[in-house]
């Protein structure tokens, strides 16, 4: 067995004590400033209500040790948002919310300069789900119905966004099943359910979260749902993948940092993240808000979102909203 000098020995104690005592350091003096959690929508919208609720707990819980500041910048489809984020290069004090499909569509328009590499994952903490919704009379009585109406009728769904998490189901539905869809866009997802309701339209693939008080008042049902399980506000409802299509989509819930920022500070605060997952405060929150749990952390959250960047960029290809190279 080896033996060291007493100093040397005392001396490899101190460097390790100091190793340890680096994480707990950087934690107590981050952040040294109010925190900026930057939100691309206006205020009283899903992702602002999600954003301040956030921020809310996040000081009530003491879980940052500054104050929590909530700023929308909105416009251009998220774009100002970004391009506020990628001018916070290194700037550890600057979060965002993150809805998966908006940030994915503005990474893909070249002309925006905003690339993936712009951004820090940190966690994603639920999802809220897409729902294949019909008006109660309807003669679809199950999803298959309605796919075989679809092979023989034209069938109209009503979605919000060309680019959106509905009408991305539409396009799913279609490469899955080999059924066609006529997808028509409304400025809302509340718009989009009433025309359903009206017999506007066949059906809508918009959240479950924005349907469910028609389908509660027996105005609606669920033929199926996007999650990876049942839901339990909608037990009846079969998964898309219960029924044989390899379909699992919503509306991430999640947070980034601007690209070069400390990795002490990406880790602290996806630390602080994980905690809030776990809180009582935040299932009660998701539950609610009839989220799908989704927790994924850092290194998990960067591939889930550059594997669904290939399928995003395929779709809106397909639907004309970025052009196919040499197009």
């Amino acid at each position: 067995m080896a033996h060291f000098p007493v100093w040397r020995r005392c001396s490899l104690a101190i460097i390790a004590s100091w190793m340890l005592a680096i994480p707990s350091a950087f934690a107590q003096a981050f952040p040294s400033k109010p925190l900026e959690l930057v939100v691309h929508t206006s205020p009283g919208g899903g992702t602002d209500i999600f954003a301040r609720f956030i921020a809310e707990l996040l000081t009530r819980e003491k879980l940052v040790n500054q104050p929590v500041n909530v700023l929308n910048r909105v416009g251009g489809g998220g774009a100002i948002a970004y391009t506020y984020i990628k001018g916070k290069r290194g700037d550890p004090h600057t979060i965002m919310t993150v809805a998966t499909l908006s940030l994915l569509t503005n990474s893909l328009r070249p002309e925006l300069d905003l690339g993936m590499e712009n951004f820090t994952p940190l966690v994603m903490l639920a999802q809220d789900p897409q729902a294949v919704m019909v008006q109660a009379e309807s003669p679809y009585k199950t999803f298959k119905d309605l796919v075989e109406a679809a092979r023989r009728d034209a069938i109209v769904a009503s979605v919000t966004s060309p680019g959106g998490s509905g009408r991305l189901l539409v396009w799913l539905l279609e490469r899955e099943t080999g059924a066609r869809f006529k997808a028509v866009s409304f400025k809302s997802g509340g718009d989009a359910i009433l025309q359903v309701m009206g017999g506007h339209t066949h059906f809508t693939t918009e959240n479950v979260s924005e349907g469910y008080s028609a389908v509660e008042g027996k105005k609606l049902r669920v033929l199926a749902v996007s999650s990876a399980q049942r839901l339990p506000i909608v037990p009846d409802a079969p998964t898309l993948r219960e029924l044989g299509y390899n379909i699992h989509i919503g509306t991430g819930r999640g947070f980034a940092m601007p690209a070069g920022v400390p990795k002490e500070a990406a880790a602290h605060m996806e630390s602080v993240f994980e905690k809030i997952h776990k809180s009582a405060a935040w299932k009660e929150y998701a539950e609610k808000n009839m989220f799908e749990d989704y927790y994924l952390n850092s290194t998990e959250y960067a591939k889930h979102l550059a594997q669904r960047r290939v399928v995003h960029q395929e779709f809106l290809q397909s639907v004309g909203i970025i052009k196919k190279p040499g197009s």
